[in-house]
C-alpha cells in the first residue's frame, strides 16, 4: 500500500514538471513579437517536444524601445519592473587614485584636458623674476691679520656683518620644456644694494677698537644652468588644481664685486710708552692721529648654486607665474690686496710739548686682502611667456 502511493506521488510530480517549466520559462508569441518590431529566425519543427521549451533566437531589432520591449514582455504574463531604483547605476565608489603628471600616473584622467594643459610646461620660454632679499649672509674680515704690524692698517679683524638696504635680486632666464614635468633655463641674476659694514673692529696692536667705514658696495653677478621639476605626482596640485609645485637647483658662476672703501681710526696713539712729549727729542714722534686706510677693491670670480621651491600658475596667452623662495650662495667677494694708509703724526716740540706734523705720513700695503662669503634668501615672482 505505501509503494503504490509513493509511486502515485512520483508520478503526479513529474506531470507537473512541463507546466511548471512552462511558467519558468515562457514562450514568447513569434506573431506578437513580430508587431513589436523584432525579426524572428523561423526554425524547423524538427521536435515539437523539444522546441516548445527553446525560446526564439532573435538576430536583430528594428528601433525598439523600451516602451515595446516593455509591452511584449506584458503580453506575455511577465511585465517589466518600471522603476530600477537609483538615479545612477554606474556610479563608482572608493578612493580616486592620487593625481600626478607622470604619464604612467591614471590620476591624470580626472583632471579635464584643458585644465592640464594649461599647467603643463611646453616648448621654449624666456622668464623674468623679480624678489626681495629676506636674509643677507655675509661678513668681512682681514685676510692678513696674521701679518706683522698688520695694525698699521685698520680694517675688519673680526667678523663684520655686511650692511644691506632693500636688495631686490632681478633675474632673466631662457629656457625649454623638456617634457611636462622637467625644465631647463640659463639665467642671469644680478644682486645690488649690498655693501661693507659700516663699523668694524680693529686692531690696536693689543686689543681691538672702533673704526668707522665708507663705501665698499657690493654686487654680485651670477649666471648659471637651471634644472627644475614639477613635485605634483608626489604632492598634488594645489589650490583646487590652479597651481602646481616644483622644485629646483642650478650651478654657475658668480662675479662679486666690491667697491673702494675707506676705514677711518679716529684714536689718539701714544708713542712714547706713556712718557710724554718731554721725553723725546725735538722733531721726534711722540702720536699717531686720524688714520685712514683706502682699501682698493676688487672683483672675484666663484662658484655659485642656487636652490629654488615654489608654485606654478597659468594666465592667458601662454603666461605663467612662478612665485617661490630660493637660497643662493654666491661664494666670496675680496678685495684687490691694495692699502693705502694716511695718518696724522704729533713730533716733539724739544720743550714738553708736542705739535702736528706739517705733512701726512702715507704707506702703501700689497697683498693684504679682505673678504668674506655671500648668500641670500629671497621670495620672488617670475613671470615667464612661452612659444
Amino acid at each position: 500500500m505505501r509503494k503504490f502511493k509513493f509511486l502515485a506521488v512520483l508520478t503526479g510530480v513529474m506531470s507537473s514538471l512541463p507546466f511548471a517549466a512552462d511558467a519558468a520559462y515562457p514562450v514568447y508569441n513569434p506573431q506578437q513579437l513580430a508587431r513589436q518590431g523584432y525579426v524572428i529566425n523561423s526554425y524547423p519543427q524538427q521536435n515539437t517536444s523539444i522546441q516548445k521549451y527553446q525560446q526564439p533566437q532573435m538576430v536583430g531589432r528594428v528601433n525598439v524601445t523600451s516602451q515595446q520591449l516593455a509591452a511584449a514582455s506584458a503580453a506575455n504574463g511577465r511585465p517589466m519592473a518600471t522603476s530600477i531604483g537609483a538615479t545612477n547605476p554606474n556610479r563608482i565608489t572608493g578612493a580616486l587614485p592620487r593625481v600626478g603628471s607622470s604619464a604612467t600616473n591614471a590620476g591624470r584622467q580626472y583632471y579635464q584636458s584643458s585644465d592640464y594643459d594649461r599647467l603643463a610646461d611646453s616648448g621654449l620660454y624666456i622668464g623674468l623674476s623679480a624678489g626681495y632679499s629676506t636674509m643677507i649672509k655675509g661678513s668681512m674680515s682681514a685676510d692678513y691679520s696674521d701679518q706683522n704690524n698688520a695694525f698699521f692698517a685698520p680694517g675688519s679683524f673680526r667678523d663684520s656683518d655686511i650692511d644691506n638696504d632693500t636688495v631686490i635680486p632681478l633675474q632673466i632666464s631662457v629656457g625649454a620644456a623638456i617634457n611636462s614635468d622637467l625644465r631647463v633655463d640659463f639665467s642671469y641674476l644680478r644682486y645690488k644694494g649690498m655693501s661693507y659694514a659700516s663699523n668694524v673692529q680693529t686692531s690696536t696692536g693689543d686689543g681691538f677698537t672702533d673704526a668707522s667705514v665708507s663705501g665698499g658696495a657690493i654686487t654680485a653677478n651670477a649666471t648659471m644652468l637651471n634644472v627644475y621639476y614639477n613635485i605634483d605626482a608626489y604632492t598634488g596640485y594645489v589650490a583646487g588644481g590652479s597651481m602646481r609645485p616644483y622644485i629646483g637647483a642650478g650651478i654657475g658662476l658668480s662675479l662679486n664685486t666690491i667697491a673702494d672703501y675707506v676705514v677711518f681710526d679716529n684714536h689718539f696713539y701714544d708713542e712714547t710708552n706713556g712718557l710724554g712729549p718731554g721725553s723725546v727729542q725735538a722733531g721726534g714722534l711722540t702720536a699717531i692721529s686720524d688714520v685712514y686706510a683706502y682699501h682698493n677693491g676688487g672683483t672675484t670670480e666663484q662658484l655659485a648654486f642656487q636652490l629654488e621651491g615654489g608654485i606654478t600658475t597659468s594666465m592667458n596667452d601662454g603666461l605663467k607665474l612662478d612665485f617661490f623662495v630660493r637660497y643662493a650662495n654666491l661664494g666670496k667677494v675680496r678685495t684687490s690686496g691694495s692699502i693705502v694708509v694716511s695718518q696724522t703724526e704729533w713730533l716733539s716740540d724739544g720743550a714738553g710739548d708736542e705739535y702736528e706734523a706739517p705733512y701726512d705720513s702715507v704707506f702703501h700695503y700689497t697683498n693684504w686682502r679682505e673678504s668674506g662669503r655671500l648668500s641670500s634668501l629671497d621670495v620672488g615672482v617670475r613671470l615667464r611667456l612661452e612659444f
